[in-house]
């Protein structure tokens, strides 16, 4: 299987059994957003300073945005073998971090800490780029909606394991980290044989929008529990026997997804002609997505005399075709799109943007106790909630957004990177008050630029090549965190050294507002550069989006001859 074939599954259900396989895969595969809390239980065992945990938390990135090997190997392997890969990273990974903190094994060094949560983060990239690459191609015509649901799975991943730590591990880092050693890779082999290519639907249909409106309720729904169940938690006592029944609940909430295809099988309908776009049954080798022979012949009334003499002569190899370079909004190779501003632009939000979050939320636990909340779990699950709800909310303001007013998805980065100038302020007067606030308006924004940036690539780029590019442009991300990071930790580091001047104390955290002040300044005035930038890439693209949206629903370009 190679260039971008693989075989097909038959039938209407297999692409929405996929995509609940996916959101199960989402959800387990983001286990390093958890890092809040196992943090501190690295940072004792390892005796380290501020500096060298955020370190830790940048491996974390690192390994999370390093996707660009498996995007390039998204077009030639099949899913399940990328899941695999997956599977043992996190194995390997997270199983290191149990060996050191559970104290089974001998004191383990720091560089091998560091590589291990690398590795185990990295073990999510193959699963996000497997099922994300499989799942836009078996529904190009609602790139945006896909985006947005299986990102949003993603965001709530971290509120899913938080209830799980509070109500079934026991608030035991050592019990998280061996869950994430064991459960992983038992959930990438329980669902690998559904997340596979189809034939993508072409047209679409009231059905389909129907099962995706049905999708992202489920995921709100799934949130919005999560959050009362994080705060019941922290308001009431609860026993044992409450506590599992609220995990099984969230089980058989994370299973809805699946009731699409159920349904579709329970009560199946009769398609149209136009609606028979799914792929044959006899196991050959098709394209997931139609050849530009194949957009060039359905379009063939549109050429001149001109052209199709030219055509006829390539066919008859009187002349040698000449492959033009690609517009922007048709497949780019990756050696070609790297060579556009807008790939740069795209880069350079990316790592203002979501760098900046996330250096946030590997922080977290510290800015908590800095500002004078100790509990960890309540800032997680907000942030958590607020990052899904700005993932599912991007991909669906932003659908609205190109087809009713054929406004550039980047609109919506703009819009976000506005409010994280104020978010920042806020969180630099260091008050109990408003962390809680701030933490969701962060988490809002950060997972709206997470979900439309994916979307804006794969439109401005094709989906040929998209694994490759987008992971490419997901570098930004780590680059940013260890930017960030490094100051974050040398800011704190400092005002911890002149607390605890003169004293004889073991604590090793900081206090009050100066801890993260001028880290949060520097932080705003990055929002500002990324306004800046976000507003030149949407003057720049504007065009491409009334070409692609023109009808008010996505019209695939002609491609360049290959």
């Amino acid at each position: 299987m190679r260039g971008g074939a693989a075989a097909v599954k038959s039938g209407s259900r297999p692409p929405w059994l996929g995509l609940g396989a996916a959101v199960w895969l989402q959800v387990t595969g983001g286990g390093s957003s958890t890092f809040a809390l196992y943090s501190h239980a690295l940072k004792v065992a390892l005796g380290a300073d501020q500096r060298r945990l955020a370190l830790l938390g940048v491996a974390c990135d690192v390994g999370e945005n390093l996707g660009l090997l498996p995007g390039v190997l998204c077009n030639r392997l099949h899913p399940a073998l990328l899941l695999l890969i997956g599977a043992g990273a996190c194995l390997l990974g997270y199983g290191t971090a149990w060996l050191l903190v559970s104290g089974a094994a001998p004191a383990l060094p720091y560089w091998l800490i560091w590589f291990a949560l690398c590795l185990s983060a990295n073990g999510g990239a193959w699963l996000a780029t497997a099922v994300l690459v499989t799942n836009m191609r078996n529904f190009p015509l609602s790139r945006g909606a896909v985006a947005g649901i299986l990102k949003g799975y993603s965001g709530l991943s971290a509120a899913v394991y938080t209830e799980l730590y509070t109500g079934v591990l026991r608030d035991s880092p050592t019990n998280l980290l061996l869950l994430l050693t064991l459960g992983v890779p038992a959930i990438c082999l329980l669902t690998m044989y559904f997340v596979r290519p189809c034939e993508p639907s072409l047209v679409e249909t009231n059905a389909e929008q129907v099962h995706f409106m049905f999708a992202q309720m489920a995921s709100v729904l799934l949130g919005v529990y999560l959050v009362g169940a994080t705060v019941l938690d922290h308001v009431v006592t609860l026993n044992n026997i409450i506590n599992y029944s609220l995990v099984a609940i969230m089980v058989l909430l994370l299973f809805a997804p699946l009731a699409i295809p159920l349904k579709m099988t329970l009560f199946p309908r009769r398609k149209t002609p136009s609606e028979s776009s799914e792929c044959s049954d006899n196991g050959h080798t098709e394209p997931l997505l139609p050849s530009s022979s194949e957009s060039n012949l359905g379009n063939f009334e549109e050429y001149d005399s001109m052209d199709i003499d030219i055509l006829l002569a390539e066919g008859e190899g009187a002349i040698k075709p000449k492959r033009r370079r690609p517009r922007r909004g048709e497949d780019f190779r990756f050696r070609e799109a790297i060579l556009k501003a807008d790939f740069w632009l795209l880069f350079a939000i990316y790592f203002v943007g979501v760098g900046a979050g996330i250096t946030v939320l590997n922080n977290l636990a510290q800015i908590g106790i800095a500002a004078g909340a100790v509990d960890t779990t309540i800032s997680l699950s907000i942030f958590s909630f607020c990052n899904f709800f700005g993932r599912l909310g991007g991909g669906a303001v932003s659908e609205y957004l190109v087809r009713a007013r054929t406004l550039p998805r980047s609109v919506l980065i703009i819009c976000t990177q506005v409010v994280m100038i104020i978010t920042y302020l806020l969180f630099s007067m260091g008050l109990r008050a408003t962390l809680y606030v701030s933490v969701a308006l962060l988490g809002i924004c950060y997972g709206v630029q997470f979900s439309v940036i994916i979307s804006i690539s794969s439109e401005l780029f094709g989906l040929k090549h998209f694994g490759k590019i987008y992971n490419f442009i997901a570098l930004a991300n780590p680059v940013g965190a260890f930017l960030f990071n490094t100051l974050t930790g040398y800011v704190y580091d400092l005002e911890v050294e002149r607390q605890k001047a003169g004293m004889v104390d073991t604590d090793i955290a900081c206090h009050g507002p100066n801890c993260f002040r001028l880290t949060f300044y520097v932080l705003s005035g990055a929002a500002c550069l990324g306004t800046i930038l976000s507003t030149v890439l949407t003057v720049r693209v504007r065009p491409v989006y009334q070409m692609l949206y023109a009808g008010g629903s996505f019209s695939q370009p002609r491609s360049s001859a290959h």
